[in-house]
């Protein structure tokens, strides 16, 4: 008879091996980092809380109180790289997310899905804009949508209807935008007449702080994307028409770059020594 063949150094299923194992077979737990670990949860990071530090020229002067007003960028055109520049500047903004829609990429392993957000943004007195962003998850799709949205924020051009009492209240003229194949078209309305519109413009014609139009649009409107960019690209018409009242001599004055070139340059000094 064969001697029964000896025990294995690293233990059974069932019996407790010298290391102390649960008869795993030697691997025991491992220091695998789990799921408490070591704090990288979700909600990390505080973008919130970290004071700004501008990178760009214009938020140089925005923060340190050169610029007075966002009329001041829109008259000389500077373009906007930082979304605080707009949020010292507008500080009543309001969101709406006008959709969330989920969009697919075929690849070798299969599909991959991901969100796109569409959120406008406005203080329903002049300004608005309009955000477009895809990612992974919902949450991240929209907050760069409201970031992308106060990079895009526009002047809105307001008029009257009839009579010029108390304050502007409509489109000064018939304007148009078009994306794709959706054309939409705002006709000045008079005064109590409300928004009439269809609810995606309604919506960011509220924030754009017109309270009275008539609207018309064609195509296909149900391609909600298109229709809502159809709508801001009329909304920004409002400052292509130079009407009778904009016929006044322009005075030129010295865009900030060229006004503020020494204190400019002095911070750039100071960046240096560090």
């Amino acid at each position: 008879m064969a001697d029964a063949a000896p025990a294995d150094s690293r233990g059974g299923r069932g019996e407790r091996t010298e290391r102390g194992d649960r008869g795993r077979g030697g691997f025991g737990r491992g220091r695998g980092r789990g799921r408490g670990g070591r704090g990288r949860g979700r909600g990390r990071r505080d973008d919130g809380e970290q004071a700004w530090v501008p990178v760009t020229k214009l938020g140089r002067l925005v923060k340190d109180g050169k610029i007075k007003s966002i009329e001041q960028v829109y008259l000389f055109s500077l373009p906007i790289k930082e979304y605080q520049v707009v949020d010292i500047f507008l500080p009543k903004l309001k969101d709406e997310v006008m959709k969330i829609t989920p969009v697919q990429k075929q690849t070798r392993a299969g599909q991959r899905t991901r969100f796109k957000a569409f959120v406008a943004i406005g203080d329903s007195d002049g300004h608005v804009g309009l955000g477009v962003k895809c990612a992974k998850e919902v949450a991240s799709a929209i907050r760069g949508a409201i970031i992308l949205a106060k990079l895009s924020v526009i002047p809105v051009r307001r008029g009257y209807w009839g009579s010029k009492l108390g304050e502007p209240h409509t489109v000064p003229a018939k304007v148009t935008g078009k994306c794709g194949s959706v054309t939409c078209r705002i006709v000045p309305a008079p005064r109590g007449t409300g928004i009439v519109a269809a609810p995606t413009p309604k919506k960011i014609l509220a924030l754009a702080g017109i309270t009275d139009c008539y609207t018309t649009s064609r195509g296909s409107t149900k391609t909600l994307g298109n229709f809502v960019k159809a709508a801001f690209i009329a909304i920004g018409n409002t400052y292509s028409f130079l009407t009778p009242d904009l016929w006044t001599e322009t005075v030129f004055t010295k865009d900030p770059y060229q006004e503020f070139t020494d204190y400019l340059a002095k911070a750039s000094e100071k960046k240096s020594r560090f």
